[in-house]
């Protein structure tokens, strides 16, 4: 790029929605499967997860308070975090989809099995698992900020996690050099 070329530029709209969403989406996240576990256990695609602190191990999870998960867990004292693997795209597809069954359905057709701590389901072939005890909530506009302190915590090193930017699921490409994303 010369000094006199300036890349194009878009001025998002905060008023408008898809602009917004668009601008936060240039942001890669690595996509979780939220879940509770219970009588009615439920499920839900996330990569809006960061880790807080490490002492106390915290984790925090933002919900839209439209959706079904966010009464789920706002009546659990409990959850379970699955950091999906890059091969996982189908189960986070799944668990986006709002026509998947309600209930212990949902889990029918992705291995998982009950977190010893928490009872939430934990994924199969994921990148990590994580229970937490539901510590505090915080108003967050549109959705809530639930903060987690993790209970247990398991991990596959030599896993690669799926990645989520631009409104598109990626992967790292180590064999096209080191750190790139496809």
């Amino acid at each position: 790029m010369s000094p006199t070329t300036v890349p194009s530029m878009e001025r998002v709209d905060l008023e408008d929605r898809k602009q917004l969403r668009g601008a936060f989406g240039t942001f890669p996240t690595g996509v979780t499967v939220l879940a509770v576990g219970g009588d009615c256990p439920r499920g839900m695609t996330a990569n809006s997860f960061t880790s807080v602190s490490l002492s106390p191990p915290l984790v925090l999870v933002c919900v839209g308070k439209d959706a079904l998960m966010h009464g789920s867990l706002e009546r659990s004292q409990t959850f379970s975090v699955s950091v999906l693997d890059a091969g996982q795209e189908a189960v986070a597809r799944h668990f986006a989809d709002p026509s998947r069954p309600v209930g212990a359905g949902q889990f029918d057709t992705v291995g998982w099995q009950p977190g010893p701590k928490s009872g939430a389901p934990l994924i199969a072939g994921a990148v990590a698992h994580l229970e937490c005890a539901k510590k505090k909530l915080y108003e967050g506009g549109d959705h809530t900020i639930f903060l987690g302190e993790v209970l247990s915590a398991v991990r596959w090193p030599l896993r690669e996690a799926l990645l989520f930017t631009g409104g598109r699921f990626r992967r790292f490409a180590p064999e096209h050099g080191e750190g790139q994303v496809t």
